[in-house]
C-alpha cells in the first residue's frame, strides 16, 4: 500500500480538498506554492497512463473540479499541472496555482507552512468545490 493509499484511506491524516468514491484531492505537504494540491485515484496504480480509460478519464474530470476551485480560492494567473509520478508509486496529478511558469519549478526549495496556515489553505478550496 502506497503513501497516497494511506492518506486516501484515512490512515496518514491530509488536509483534504475533496473525495468522491473514486478520487481524493489533498494539500501536498512540501509545497512548492500555497495551494499545490495533489489529486489521485484511489484505486492504486503506479503509473497515469496505466490506468484504465474510464478511471484515467475519471481522475482528469476531478481534477479539472479541483482546480477550479483553487483559481477561485488562491491568487494566481492559472492553474498550472504536472504528472511526473517519480516520486510516490501511485498515479498523481499536481495542481499549483500560479502568476508565472517559474512557478513551476519543482527543484527549488519548497515552502514549509505552519499546520494552522495549510488548514487555512485546505478550507479555503474546499470551500470553493461544486
Amino acid at each position: 500500500m502506497t503513501i497516497f493509499s494511506k492518506i486516501a484511506a484515512g490512515e496518514i491524516p491530509s488536509y483534504k480538498i475533496a473525495e468522491d468514491e473514486h478520487y481524493y484531492a489533498f494539500l501536498d505537504i512540501n509545497p512548492v506554492v500555497e495551494g499545490h494540491t495533489l489529486v489521485i485515484p484511489k484505486k492504486e496504480v503506479d503509473y497515469i497512463f496505466d490506468l484504465e480509460q474510464d478511471d484515467y478519464a475519471g481522475l482528469w474530470a476531478f481534477a479539472r473540479k479541483v482546480a477550479t476551485a483553487i483559481k477561485q480560492a488562491m491568487p494566481c494567473r492559472r492553474v498550472g499541472i504536472a504528472v511526473m509520478g517519480m516520486e510516490v508509486p501511485h498515479a498523481h496529478i499536481h495542481l499549483l496555482p500560479i502568476n508565472a511558469e517559474g512557478d513551476m519549478n519543482f527543484v527549488k526549495p519548497h515552502l514549509k507552512l505552519e499546520g494552522e496556515r495549510m488548514q487555512e489553505i485546505a478550507a479555503a478550496i474546499a470551500a470553493k468545490i461544486k
